[in-house]
């Protein structure tokens, strides 16, 4: 399996030759271009499929042969995309019912990519027809290292024919109308249903206010898209079950958030693919936020795909430049290297590009790519890529090479869409990601790895485990969680944590018992703060300002160790501790800024005797990673920075001997070092 046994990282991205086949000199110009630029890896296919078959079982093979003949020859990687993301016009002008319905009832026209019905026998029948003609051509090519199922999954559709699958998906998870009307409440606003035809799809002209149905919508578009991702790997498994299989996995903005795409439960995706890949697009050099926390916020996320399975992933597409964004803004000298090497640091197996040669035309045109419209190597862009995979391939020792953590963030799509539907409080009031990443930036800031956790794994092998806001919990979450602090293990929770259970329905009878036993709490009431209220909490000697949530309680057995300043509540506990068996649990009530996690994590670490990685002490805007053996030391500003370092180690790159001492690092510099 040619991933396997290349050692070498991956270095290149998105190739579009179907684009360019009326010109032939600008295909002989890519391959002197991808040895200057020091490409090794090529995607091809993503959205060929009207080059591919451009008429009904009419295939075109001959362009995707030369490809694969030149990169055969240059010792190279070919990923091959299904091309199912973007069907050609004729399948969707023959069968319209290949085309998505959506949440108005309104059937679309062929269209924008992904505009598909993944319920469709008969788009799933001419996926499986184009599928099966690549898999039987090149699955046992030696270029072929990865297959790419489609891209991008995201979205829903509403047509009868998911509206079908919807109910059989009901009838599967629920076993009877009864069941469906009790997990619902459907007796609310007098919706109960007396017939399965009843149940309709959570559209904009029909039901939109029952929580549980929201839910379970989002839970049925989860696995309709991982059944039609996994009906796509049957067929190319068939014809050599030995080359990997992924899709590429998402992550919103750029913009001031940048999160996981919340739309899928990638968690439960990620069970299916054999290596996660994500598409890595934060607006670096932006106007409203240091680099440094662009940083903190992508490394956020990169966590998340590697914890998705505890491995290595692969950053699928990132661009050498601007983004295709309102403000398109370039990155600037050095960042490109800085960003790419962020990726390795964090578990990419490589660094790709959407895409090699830069579109010509449509709504991609202005997205950077590593050739631009000129065509010239000497182009700024061209040669930081070029001058970057010389860098990556002195490195080839990191691939395979794993994170290894002290403290996990515990995560969970339920959770997300659960809070998220709920409209009081304010559905983006709640923030569930870019909370998780407030809590995360003390370590990242700290040179202390992170694992990002999904809720169902394993929480037995780190010693701090911090899980807040898990709205959505099940019995079994909750007693994994005590039993893990009853272990020795310490827990930090939040507001926001233990109120339904996986129906959306509040369990009642006061918080579970479990969860008051563990924390040492009594929580008696929610309070919510509009925008520019504040309340404010004294902890240690400083008093620290809370927004939007403040959760009431009383200490049942645990430690005070916060206090609200004002309003009816004064006094009363906004930050415990309790001893809970061999193990310590913390709980947040009110909402804070990044100071008071910070005020808390700092004596959490202290006494769990965490310290930075590598240097004798962490500076905020340099980020220090370990991989393996690899100290990845980045600097995220655009100004010098000097570091001490705690050992001699070794340059990756060069090889030369490196002191232990002063490490100075220029403006967005990285150094990788070896011990």
């Amino acid at each position: 399996m040619r991933f396997d046994v290349d050692a070498r990282l991956l270095h290149g991205g998105d190739y579009n030759p179907d684009q360019w086949l009326d010109y032939p000199a600008v295909l002989q110009e890519d391959l002197k271009l991808m040895q200057k630029a020091h490409i090794n890896t090529v995607t091809l296919g993503v959205f060929a499929w009207s080059a591919l078959e451009p008429a009904d079982g009419q295939f075109e093979f001959g362009w995707l042969d030369k490809v694969f003949e030149d990169v055969n020859a240059r010792g190279g990687n070919v990923i091959l995309a299904t091309p199912s993301g973007a069907r050609p016009q004729w399948l969707s002008e023959k069968y319209p019912e290949v085309n998505r319905v959506d949440d108005q009832l309104r059937r679309h026209t062929h269209g924008f990519r992904h505009d598909h019905c993944y319920t469709s026998p008969v788009y799933r029948q001419y996926v499986a027809r184009i599928d099966r003609e690549l898999a039987k051509r090149y699955g046992h090519n030696p270029a072929l290292a990865m297959w790419h199922v489609s891209n991008e999954f995201s979205g829903e559709c509403f047509c009868d024919l998911c509206q079908n699958a919807w109910r059989d998906w009901l009838r599967q998870k629920y076993g009877s109308l009864k069941a469906v009307n009790d997990a619902w409440l459907m007796s609310f606003w007098g919706g109960t249903y007396s017939a399965w035809e009843q149940i309709k799809t959570p559209n904009a002209l029909g039901s939109t206010k029952v929580h549980g149905m929201a839910l379970d919508w989002k839970r049925f578009v989860t696995d309709r898209t991982i059944d039609f991702y996994d009906a796509e790997v049957k067929v190319l498994r068939a014809a050599n079950p030995a080359v990997p299989v992924t899709t590429n996995f998402m992550a919103e903005g750029p913009g001031h958030d940048f999160i996981p795409l919340e739309g899928i439960d990638y968690a439960k995706f990620a069970q299916h693919v054999d290596l996660v890949s994500w598409d890595a697009y934060p607006q670096w050099n932006n106007n409203f936020e240091p680099l440094a926390e662009t940083a903190l916020k992508t490394a956020f996320v990169h966590d998340t795909f590697y914890g998705l399975k505890n491995q290595p992933f692969l950053v699928m597409e990132a661009t050498p430049s601007r983004v295709n964004s309102p403000v398109a803004k370039a990155k600037r000298p050095g960042v490109h290297a800085l960003s790419s090497f962020q990726q390795i640091a964090h578990g990419s197996e490589g660094s790709l590009y959407f895409q090699f040669r830069q579109a010509r035309a449509n709504s991609e045109k202005f997205h950077s790519a590593v050739v631009g419209h000129d065509g010239d190597a000497n182009n700024r862009v061209f040669r930081e890529v070029a001058a970057y995979g010389a860098r990556l391939a002195a490195l080839d020792g990191v691939k395979g090479s794993k994170r290894v953590a002290q403290v996990a963030i515990v995560y969970d799509w339920q959770s997300l869409w659960a809070q998220k539907r709920e409209a009081a409080f304010g559905r983006d009031r709640k923030a569930y990601f870019q909370t998780l990443e407030d809590h995360y930036a003390y370590f990242w800031q700290h040179d202390i790895p992170v694992a990002m956790v999904p809720s169902d794994h394993d929480f037995s092998g780190y010693d701090l485990v911090i899980a807040p806001m898990l709205y959505v919990m099940t019995k079994d979450l909750a007693k994994r969680l005590s039993d893990y602090v009853q272990g020795g293990g310490t827990l930090v929770s939040s507001y926001f944590t233990g109120i339904v259970d996986p129906t959306d329905t509040v369990i009642l009878g006061g918080w579970p018992r479990v969860l008051q036993r563990l924390f040492g709490i009594h929580p008696l009431e929610f309070d919510s703060l509009y925008e520019g209220e504040h309340n404010a909490v004294a902890y240690g000697e400083q008093s620290y300002e809370t927004t939007q949530f403040a959760q009431v309680l009383e200490a049942t057995g645990a430690r005070v160790l916060g206090t609200y300043q004002r309003d009816f509540y004064q006094g009363s506990p906004a930050v415990t501790g309790n001893a809970f068996g061999a193990g310590q649990a913390y709980y947040i009530a009110p909402r804070t800024g990044r100071d008071l996690l910070a005020a808390l994590y700092q004596r959490v670490a202290a006494a769990l005797g965490f310290s930075p990685t590598l240097v004798a002490a962490a500076n905020p805007v340099v980020s220090v990673q370990a991989r393996g053996s690899y100290y990845f030391v980045m600097n995220m500003s655009a100004t010098v920075q000097t570091m001490t370092t705690t050992v001699a180690t070794t340059d990756a790159e060069d090889g030369s001997a490196v002191a232990a001492g002063a490490l100075t690092l220029a403006p967005y510099a990285v150094r990788v070092l070896r011990q």
